[in-house]
């Protein structure tokens, strides 16, 4: 594991809880940037703006054939960011995390 690896770590991990933990790493890395944890905040930014897209969209039905895959799936992205920041890894979460990279870019 390299240094950019262990110094943004904690930054990471704490970026996928909440989105006050996602604002508080930010600001963090704000002060001294870190590619690693830049990386994962981005991932982060993503499906927090991916969640509340889609709960909006799917708020309006009242059915559990339609809620269960969304959350399902959202709880799926979020433990594979969250194992893969753990692990010290720069996995891209499946399908859209690619994307997050690209739009968040100058956010994180």
């Amino acid at each position: 594991m390299n240094n950019t690896v262990k110094e943004g770590k904690t930054k990471a991990i704490l970026s996928y809880f909440t989105f006050v933990g996602m604002l508080i790493a930010w600001s963090i890395n704000q002060e001294e940037k870190n590619s690693f944890a830049s990386f994962h905040i981005r991932q982060n930014i993503g499906l927090n703006a991916l969640f509340f897209c889609f709960a909006v969209l799917i708020s309006g039905f009242n059915t559990w054939f339609i809620t269960l895959p969304f959350w399902l799936i959202f709880i799926m992205f979020w433990a594979f960011g969250f194992i893969g920041a753990l692990q010290g890894k720069l996995s891209y979460i499946p399908i859209v995390g690619s994307y997050f990279q690209k739009w968040f870019k100058k956010i994180a």
